[in-house]
């Protein structure tokens, strides 16, 4: 049980530059000024914001191990890792991580308090073939009596790693993307916005808006993400990039559910924006999903952990054009 009944968190939308760190960092300081004044304690940015997103595919592979940084000789995260320390916060960064093996990830930095770092590699990496996905969950304890676990985008697609999150303790999920305007290959999944459409938000900003609540956007999140906080009794932290990122339009959305699933803040603004809340955390004991954990039967649940022979790596799931299989031929 949290040892505080309120927990002040705050979620962050913003434009990157691709490969701009210097840019990016300096966004990303100026938001967490912004948070110090409204005294937030963990504050949420978006997936790969220091380096940049969605150029990334286009680049060779020297060119992504050049954005990469290892943790421990990280010149951005000894930046964040200072401020979380000075401001008494915890504040989640997305990077491209170069771990002692050489291999690289698509990683998130929880920078803490007490100047320590929880990282979390993305368990489904498609954006590069020089970019591993991660093998481990990641849930941790905080000052403020809670546990807080990490998944980055396409993580909190797939229903497992959420209810995994859940049940290794989690209470709060931070939840970073770059979503919104991708070209999904279902028939009413998302499509792209047009680029000229951003860059003309001043003078079309009906229309904007319309696009960054519309089915390309806050619609397609409402399909599910609400759902993994109600169904797994957690607050959900969602922050995520906003505007053109490279060929495509992210929505922002930036928002907080709590664990029945309903928003507590959010914004539909084509801008970069922060928006924060007061975590209630007396509504985590009775919250409708955790009650629910508390039924399941695990010896039905085998199915969840054999393959059943049509699995593919990350890219291959993502991009392909092949209709997906279900079931084992008996």
């Amino acid at each position: 049980m949290a040892d505080t009944a309120f927990l002040k968190s705050a979620v962050v939308q913003f434009q990157h530059q691709a490969g701009n760190k210097k840019y990016n960092l300096l966004m990303m300081e100026k938001f967490i000024e912004q948070a110090c004044v409204q005294q937030v304690q963990i504050l949420a940015f978006p997936e790969m914001c220091i380096t940049g997103y969605w150029h990334v595919p286009k680049l060779n592979s020297a060119q992504v191990e050049a954005l990469a940084e290892s943790v421990a000789t990280s010149p951005s995260l000894a930046l964040i890792r200072s401020l979380a320390e000075k401001h008494q916060m915890l504040i989640g960064a997305g990077f491209i991580e170069r771990a002692q093996d050489g291999r690289l990830y698509n990683a998130y930095a929880a920078c803490m308090p007490d100047g320590s770092v929880h990282i979390h590699r993305k368990l489904h990496a498609f954006e590069h073939t020089a970019i591993s996905s991660g093998d481990n969950f990641t849930v941790f304890d905080t000052p403020w009596g809670v546990k807080v676990g990490i998944l980055i985008c396409w993580d909190n697609n797939l229903v497992e790693n959420v209810r995994a999150t859940a049940l290794l303790g989690a209470d709060i999920l931070l939840a970073p993307h770059q979503t919104g305007g991708t070209n999904s290959r279902s028939p009413f999944g998302m499509k792209p916005i047009a680029l000229d459409l951003w860059e003309q938000r001043a003078t079309r900003k009906q229309e904007m808006t319309a696009a960054i609540r519309g089915i390309n956007g806050r619609e397609w999140l409402l399909r599910w993400l609400p759902a993994r906080a109600h169904d797994n009794g957690l607050f959900i932290l969602f922050s995520n990039g906003i505007g053109a990122d490279d060929d495509e339009v992210r929505t922002g959305n930036a928002m907080i559910l709590d664990p029945y699933g309903r928003i507590i803040e959010e914004t539909w603004a084509a801008a970069d924006a922060m928006v924060s809340a007061e975590l209630d955390l007396s509504l985590l004991a009775m919250s409708t999903g955790r009650r629910w954990t508390h039924g399941r039967r695990p010896e039905l649940y085998h199915i969840l952990t054999e393959p059943q022979g049509y699995e593919r790596d990350a890219i291959s799931a993502r991009f392909s054009d092949d209709v997906p299989q279900r079931g084992k031929d008996k």
